[in-house]
């Protein structure tokens, strides 16, 4: 059986077509996973960056740069210590709420080293933190905003209030998470199979 030349033509357009559509499909999914994993940091970085598809190679690259550190959950007398120093710092706040935001800004800092992040700047951190606390890191970039505005001079005791709590956040979603994170059941899950 013979073709002909216009019979070969549409053989080969229907194959562009077939793959097009696959590689469409395909790329749809990684962008559905992609979204449902960082959920609004997915947004953030999309609006931040400007175009969807880098935004995306970024996130595929941060979760690839997380996913070699070893982070580990807190040991109980480790967790007890943070949450016990958390209880004192804010109750800091009422007589020296300046001093209270710092220190709790410094004891996240603290809790992420013992769980294994690397310490290096502010937009490192969040970026890393996002990977495995997508919905939470919102809340550490708020209050580090109003920290800076703090250091600035323009913030008032009531922005003071919510960064505390922003701060609050992070330090619950880190110190009370479970065993091992749903992000490093994914990576794990990925790495053996």
């Amino acid at each position: 059986m013979t073709f002909s030349d216009t019979e070969l033509l549409l053989i080969v357009l229907l194959a562009l077509v077939v793959l097009a559509g696959l590689w469409l499909w395909m790329r749809r999914r990684q962008s559905e996973a992609l979204r449902d994993r960082f959920g609004p940091e997915y947004d953030r970085t999309v609006h931040a960056v400007g175009d969807e598809q880098k935004a995306e190679t970024l996130l595929a690259e941060r979760e690839k740069r997380v996913s070699a550190y070893t982070i580990k959950p807190l040991a109980p007398e480790m967790r007890d210590h943070f949450v016990e120093t958390w209880r004192q710092v804010q109750a800091q706040f009422v007589d020296d709420p300046n001093y209270a935001v710092t220190r709790a800004d410094d004891l996240l800092g603290e809790v992420m080293r013992a769980r294994g992040y690397p310490m290096s700047d502010f937009d490192h951190r969040a970026e890393d933190l996002s990977v495995d606390h997508p919905e939470v890191v919102q809340n550490y970039r708020r209050a580090h905003d109003i920290a800076l505005r703090h250091s600035r001079g323009e913030a008032s005791t009531e922005d003071l209030r919510t960064a505390m709590i922003h701060y609050r956040t992070l330090f619950d979603d880190l110190v009370n998470e479970p065993e091992l994170h749903a992000g490093q059941q994914f990576r794990e899950r990925d790495r053996h199979g």
